[in-house]
This record gives structure tokens, C-alpha cells and sequence, in this order.
């Protein structure tokens, strides 16, 4: 972006949704701090989420993206008819090349029978039909197709880079990727790329300064809405024992260090050590919880801490404690002998090349094979997998290219079809098992994911969870009674938090909710976090206060208030109609801004700023 489109962009609107980087040709989106080497425009695609070369915004307010989205709209009109008064006057978009050239050379004669000289030196005629006609000069479709044969020589040499290096091909969905093809693009021929003395030397200063402001915005967020450590351990591929340790807000998830603990004993006094150092370094002041996996050495960990950190929450991981329940379940007998018996027809057939691919014809390629966030959840998912493919595997089974094949005649091909076809409990139990673990596994889901602070939801998303899966047994408490007494053996001591019943509570979509279930347990698990993260006068105007948003008082009871109780997220609403409650107020955001899950913190933040911050 050059100086004077810096300078002329200025007046647009769209600079006050940017973040301005010193000394740099880029801006940075004030809602995501995603970098923008292109000009305002591009920044509105990425605030609208029309893509154009930039990752959409996912923090974006509403109102910032209709006014974007509206400007863009208008932008695009006005060129539209730009183009339509240049094609009625003669001079189309590949004209005006030629029309710019012919004012540097000269023009000869005047008036209607005046003649432009173009490039190649012939006169092209210009009269009173030329705007009924169109034309597209020979020279012209020559460029083009010169174009793209240049095009396709530039990206082969990009993708032979990358085969030799084995780059994966998910590389170029890299937000980095575009800004670095785009800036060596406009960059004039003979452009020399950096040497491996500058890419470790004045470059990687450069990121790590520009990390380093970065960084600063997530400490104000800290302070503001205050953020949760997340700590999780990770065998990395030369079997290090690594422990990283992040922290969450409104404003991103930011990695904080990476300890590897291979040497030492990750016994609870060691957890207990580490985590402490974290919240030292942060300020206890703005650490509301503190999330880690539920073994017995966190747990002790971060019961020690609590201890001595009066002020915060340990609370464990709501992904890894819902993947123990679906091991839990995945023990009981219908379930197990299920599992085993799903486990020995993928494994067959996934074993045997000439049996996938002929399973494949069979189901359209579709897989049976379904990824999911955890080992546990990956089983259950796969199994309704096998159930939606049940009759293309009964039909390849029974198929005359089956039973005239090698594999029909073997131990493990008889037994796998006997399974698919003759086993009369098969089916039933495979459908059985994905009733009674889906809803689970949409919880899971939900939880893991960094689209919303799952705070304010996983209270209702389990109490909604369990009550599909009765509804899937059909209402038979013989059915769904062993699976509801799994989920209630972790959900009970392990996961129902005080935090959790708090952002149940003060989430204002559930609360004014008919289903709302307003029982003790619930109040009480509010009070102890007001207790534990107010002192005495605040607790005691938050709690005067809190009489407000129960009866729908004041702001709380605006029209536009009740109408937007399910558009807006519950931390925009309180931000929104909270104002005259402060004590309140700042409570409730630092609930709801919460996040429940501190699974994959390996996966959870990006590789480049992990890499460069290990050089702060």
C-alpha cells in the first residue's frame, strides 16, 4: 500500500475497525488481528466474509459488517456503471489502455473522423456505430492466452517448491499465504527473495516486534475480561514430553511457553509449580480459571491452587471429561461387543485394498472412516457411518463380484459378511449405540469448538444431551437409565462446576428460557463465584443488582432488550443493557467469556507465532 493510497484512504470509515502496525506496509484488523497487506477494501471482504483473498473475520460486530458489506455493495455499483458510460462513449475497459497511450504519442486529426494510434501503430477507427459494436482485438486475446501460459509456468514452479520441501498441500490456506504471493506480485521485476542470514536475522526481529504489540492487546483483554490458562501435555514426534500452557480471551488464544518435562516427574507438586509461575506471570488479578485434563496429578494441582489463589477457579476439561464418558459407555455389554464387532469390519476391509476398493464402488466412495475430535468420539461417529452405508454393504456383500472373489473363501471374509448379513443383532445394536452416544458426541463438539465461549452453554447442552438420549430410547428408563448413570458418574464430581451453573444462570438466552430450570443447585453454584471472585462491597451492590436481571427491571426490561436476548451472544447483550449494573456487569462478562475446553492445545494456536514467541 503506497503513502498516497495511505493517505487518500484515510477519509474512509473503515479505519476505525484497524489496527495500525509502525513501519510496516500492512494494517491489522482491530475485531481478529488478522494481518491486511492489501488496501481498506480487501479489509472490508474480510470484515463482510466474502473471502477475497483474506480468512473472514469471525469477531466481526454486526453492525461493522452491514456497513462494510453496504459500502462494498456501493462500490461495486458505481463501477458497474462507470463501465456501462465508458462502453457508451467508445471507450470500454481495454480501450482505455489504448485511449492512455494514444494521449503520450499524439492523435491525428480532430472530430468524428478523427484516428487513435494504438501500440502497434495501426489507426483504429473511431465513429458513430462503435457503440453498437464490440470488439476484441486480436492482439488482446493473444496477452491473454500468453497470460495464462505464464501462469500455469509460475505455478509449477511454486508447486515443485513445495513437492521437493514435502510441504503439505493445506499450506496455501495459510492466512499468510496470500498476503506473501500479493506483496511479491506488485513488487517490480528482478525482485530478490530474502537469504537464509535474513530470514534468522532482521526479519525474525521484525515478527517478534510486531508479536510483541500484538501481545500487548491481549494483556488489555486480560484486564478487561479477565482469561483462562490452558495447560496440556503432548508426546511430540521424537517422544518429548511437552506441557503448553495458553491463555484464552474474548480476543484470541495466545501461547505462553512450552515446557519440556521429559527429565522430570509430572507429579502434582510439579503441575502445581508450573501452573503457579503461569499465573504469576499473567496477574492472579486476571486469571478467572484455570483448565487442565482430569488426571489425578492436575486435579491435585490445581486443588493446591485454589488454595492459594483465593480469587480463581480450577475447572477440568469439558472435551476430555465427555470423551471419558463415552468411554464409559462404550464399556457397557451392547455397546462393547458392538464396537468390537464394527471394529473387525473396518478393519477388514480397510485392510485389504481389493476389498476397499470394491466397498467403495458400492457406496459412491463415500468412507466408513470418520475423524473426529477424540479417540472415543471418532468410534461412535464411525459406527453411524457404517449404519448409513448398511445397505450398499449388504448389497456388495451379496454381490456375484464378492462371492466369486478369493476373499469370499477366507476365515476373515466369511465371518465379516456371516456379521453384515446373518448377525440378526448387528444392526439393531449398531443403531442402538449411535442413539444413546450422538447427542454426546454434538456436546463435545460444542465444547471444543472456538466459535463461542462454551460457558454460558455446556450447563444445558448436557441437561439437553441426556434428555435426547432418553427420547431416543423411546422414554424407557431401562434403555437409557445405565447410560444417564455413566454421564452422571463425571458429570457430577468432575465437570458440573460453579462456573458452569454461574454462566447457565447469566446467560440471558437460557434464563428467560421456558425450559429454564431454576433449582438450588444452580443458584448456589452462582453465589460461590460471586463469593470467590467479588470482595465484600462488590458482592454486595452485584447481588442487589442481580434482582434486576431476575424480574427483567430497568434496561434489563427494554423492548429492545427482550428482542435481542437471542441475537445478540450473551456477552454483547450484558455489555449492551448492563451498563448501569457495573459490579454486575463486569462479573458476568468475565463468566460468560469463558472458554470449557483445554483439549488440543497443541492444535489451538498458530505454528508461526508459537515458533517466533519461543524467541522473546
Amino acid at each position: 500500500m503506497s503513502s498516497s493510497d495511505s493517505k487518500n484512504s484515510r477519509k474512509d470509515f473503515v479505519w476505525k475497525y484497524v489496527i495500525e502496525v509502525s513501519r510496516e506496509q500492512y494494517i491489522r484488523c482491530k475485531f481478529c488481528n488478522q494481518r491486511c497487506t492489501g488496501g481498506v477494501n480487501r479489509l472490508k471482504h474480510h470484515l463482510v466474509g466474502t473471502h477475497h483473498g483474506m480468512k473472514p473475520c469471525s469477531k466481526v460486530s454486526e453492525d461493522a459488517r452491514l456497513e462494510c458489506k453496504e459500502a462494498l455493495a456501493n462500490f461495486k455499483d458505481k463501477k458497474t456503471k462507470r463501465n456501462e458510460l465508458l462502453q457508451e462513449i467508445g471507450m470500454g475497459p481495454t480501450s482505455m489502455h489504448e485511449s492512455a497511450l494514444s494521449k503520450t504519442i499524439g492523435t491525428l486529426g480532430s472530430g468524428s473522423g478523427s484516428r487513435s494510434v494504438s501500440g502497434s501503430g495501426e489507426p483504429i477507427p473511431r465513429g458513430p456505430m462503435d457503440k453498437f459494436t464490440t470488439s476484441q482485438p486480436r492482439q488482446s486475446t493473444l496477452n491473454s492466452k500468453w497470460k495464462q501460459e505464464e501462469r500455469k509456468e509460475v505455478c509449477r514452479k511454486i508447486g515443485r517448491f513445495m513437492y521437493s520441501k514435502g510441504l503439505p498441500f493445506n499450506t496455501v490456506n495459510d492466512p499468510y499465504w496470500f498476503p506473501m504471493i500479493d506483496v511479491v506480485a506488485n513488487f517490480e521485476p528482478g525482485f530478490k527473495p530474502p537469504s537464509m542470514h535474513e530470514l534468522r536475522a532482521w526479519i525474525l526481529k521484525e515478527e517478534v516486534n510486531d508479536l510483541s504489540i500484538i501481545m500487548e492487546d491481549h494483556k488489555k483483554a486480560w484486564k478487561q475480561y479477565g482469561c483462562s490458562i490452558m495447560s496440556d501435555g503432548w508426546t511430540d514426534g521424537k517422544s518429548r514430553c511437552l506441557i503448553n500452557f495458553l491463555v484464552n480471551s474474548p480476543t484470541g488464544t495466545w501461547f505462553m511457553k512450552s515446557i519440556d518435562a521429559s527429565d522430570t516427574i509430572k507429579n502434582g507438586e510439579l503441575m502445581f509449580k508450573y501452573l503457579d509461575e503461569v499465573v504469576e506471570e499473567i496477574g492472579e488479578e486476571n486469571v478467572v480459571q484455570v483448565i487442565t485434563d482430569n488426571a489425578s496429578n492436575y486435579v491435585n494441582a490445581g486443588m493446591r491452587l485454589m488454595e492459594k489463589r483465593s480469587r480463581l477457579w480450577w475447572t477440568p476439561c469439558a472435551a476430555h471429561c465427555i470423551d471419558l464418558m463415552l468411554e464409559d459407555i462404550g464399556k457397557l455389554n451392547v455397546h462393547a461387543t458392538t464396537l468390537s464387532q464394527a471394529r473387525q469390519v473396518v478393519k477388514f476391509i480397510y485392510g485389504h485394498t481389493w476389498v476397499l476398493s470394491l466397498m467403495r464402488t458400492f457406496t459412491k466412495n463415500l468412507e466408513l472412516i470418520r475423524p473426529a475430535i477424540t479417540r472415543f468420539a471418532t468410534a461412535f461417529l464411525t459406527l453411524q457411518s457404517i449404519y448409513k452405508q448398511k445397505q450398499a454393504l449388504i448389497a456388495m456383500f451379496s454381490s456375484e463380484k464378492w462371492c466369486s472373489s478369493t476373499w469370499a473363501k477366507k476365515v476373515e471374509g466369511v465371518k465379516t459378511r456371516s456379521t453384515v448379513l446373518f448377525d440378526p443383532n448387528f444392526w439393531p445394536h449398531v443403531a442402538f449405540c449411535i442413539k444413546t452416544t450422538v447427542p454426546l458426541v454434538s456436546v463435545l463438539r460444542e465444547v471444543d469448538s472456538e466459535e463461542r465461549p462454551a460457558m454460558g452453554y455446556i450447563y444445558e447442552l448436557m441437561d439437553s444431551a441426556k434428555e435426547k438420549i432418553a427420547f431416543n430410547c423411546g422414554g424407557m428408563e431401562r434403555k437409557y437409565g445405565p447410560i444417564w448413570r455413566k454421564i452422571d458418574a463425571r458429570w457430577t464430581p468432575q465437570l458440573h462446576r460453579p462456573l458452569h451453573a454461574a454462566g447457565y444462570y447469566l446467560n440471558p438466552q437460557l434464563r428467560y428460557g421456558d425450559k429454564f430450570s431454576n433449582v438450588d443447585e444452580v443458584r448456589k453454584g452462582l453465589f460461590e463465584c460471586m463469593d470467590r471472585m467479588l470482595d465484600y462491597q462488590e458482592r454486595l451492590k452485584a447481588d442487589i443488582q442481580l434482582d434486576s436481571y431476575d424480574q427483567a427491571m430497568g434496561e434489563f426490561g427494554s423492548r429492545i432488550a427482550i428482542d435481542s436476548r437471542t441475537l445478540r451472544s450473551p456477552t454483547s447483550w450484558w455489555m449492551r443493557f448492563g451498563g448501569s449494573t457495573p459490579e454486575l456487569q463486569k462479573f458476568v462478562i468475565r463468566v460468560l467469556s469463558l472458554t470449557c475446553s483445554a483439549s488440543g492445545c497443541e492444535r489451538n494456536w498458530s505454528t508461526f507465532e508459537s515458533v517466533i514467541l519461543l524467541f522473546l
